[in-house]
């Protein structure tokens, strides 16, 4: 598994990963909510965040995006999930920032176990204003 810097040619292979394991993991937010944060996913959110890609054999298979130390994005296709892609790209991220803070949906367990697998603590919890979703807040200090 390599794990490399963005390149804007990553964009639309970020967006696919984006949206499949968005649906997989956020199906409560509904496609058509998804189907309307993808332009400010790609004219947003990209932009602003330092992102890190997974790749497998050649293959871009998940990404990390920060923003300061906020990991705003961690998502690996759903094909892939389960082989350590995941946990790669946490470890990127902490090599270069001192410590890290995520939000999670409540309803996104899996998502909550695999940060507390990897020592992320909670920290307390937010209504998202945008979903009306419970979030709970998580962070990693090495």
């Amino acid at each position: 598994m390599n794990i490399r810097e963005f390149v804007p040619g990553d964009t639309e292979k970020v967006l696919e990963i984006w949206f499949e394991a968005s649906r997989s993991a956020h199906w409560f937010l509904g496609d058509s909510l998804l189907r309307s944060l993808k332009e400010e996913v790609r004219n947003k959110y990209i932009p602003m965040a330092e992102t890190w890609i997974s790749e497998e054999h050649g293959e871009l298979i998940g990404f990390i995006s920060l923003i300061g130390n906020y990991i705003g994005a961690l998502f690996v296709h759903p094909f892939h999930q389960g082989k350590g892609a995941g946990t790669c790209l946490i470890k990127k991220a902490s090599s270069i920032k001192n410590e890290l803070a995520v939000g999670v949906y409540e309803k996104n367990q899996r998502a909550q176990k695999f940060y507390k697998g990897l020592h992320f603590i909670e920290t307390d919890s937010e209504i998202q204003s945008e979903t009306s979703e419970r979030v709970i807040n998580m962070k990693l200090v090495s």
